[in-house]
């Protein structure tokens, strides 16, 4: 998820109107969650890449972590489910509050006896509202390393609970659940 999208999704939550007053304002915002089927097209040993091909017919070539100890399992003709989840916690600082800029990340294999693991990572960040403008209505933030998006926001109500210079905590986490099916006899 790119730093567009997770703004995007911190301004939905204040669409609706998840930032109560500022005490101890914390608010998780359920994003998207797909389940696909794909079938293995292509495995290239050496590189540790295999080739899918989506319920759409679009391909896609991943690159498999060298932790994948069952890798040399996988067959062309394999069908795969990957579940993808992410959420947002949005979190208004106290003032005196440290920012944040972290970022963590973890691959899990599976238990199962065919291959597969899930990948996950987190991100927190410290933004500024830097613009509130009640006329559009809109919202701008700023945080590290240049990172800045502004956003309309559909529920005027929601931001006149913040104000320029609040500091709110954003952490998103993504997480891409991959097992192969068993095949039908």
């Amino acid at each position: 998820m790119n730093m567009q999208k997770i703004a995007g999704l911190a301004a939905a939550a204040m669409v609706a109107g998840a930032l109560a007053p500022l005490a101890a304002q914390t608010k998780t915002v359920t994003g998207e969650q797909t389940t696909i089927t794909a079938s293995v097209e292509a495995i290239d040993h050496g590189n540790r890449t295999v080739t899918l091909k989506g319920p759409k017919g679009n391909y896609v070539t991943i690159a498999v972590p060298a932790n994948v100890t069952r890798f040399d399992s996988i067959k062309v003709g394999d069908k795969l489910t990957a579940t993808y989840y992410e959420n947002i916690v949005l979190n208004v600082l106290k003032p005196g509050e440290k920012p944040k800029d972290t970022a963590e990340a973890a691959v899990t294999r599976s238990d199962s006896t065919k291959p597969g693991a899930t990948a996950s990572k987190q991100r927190t960040i410290t933004a500024e509202i830097t613009a509130i403008d009640m006329k559009v209505p809109s919202i701008s933030f700023k945080g590290p390393n240049g990172w800045a998006y502004s956003s309309k926001v559909e529920d005027k109500n929601a931001l006149s609970k913040v104000k320029v210079g609040d500091k709110v905590d954003i952490t998103w986490t993504e997480a891409l659940l991959i097992g192969f099916d068993t095949p039908k006899k």
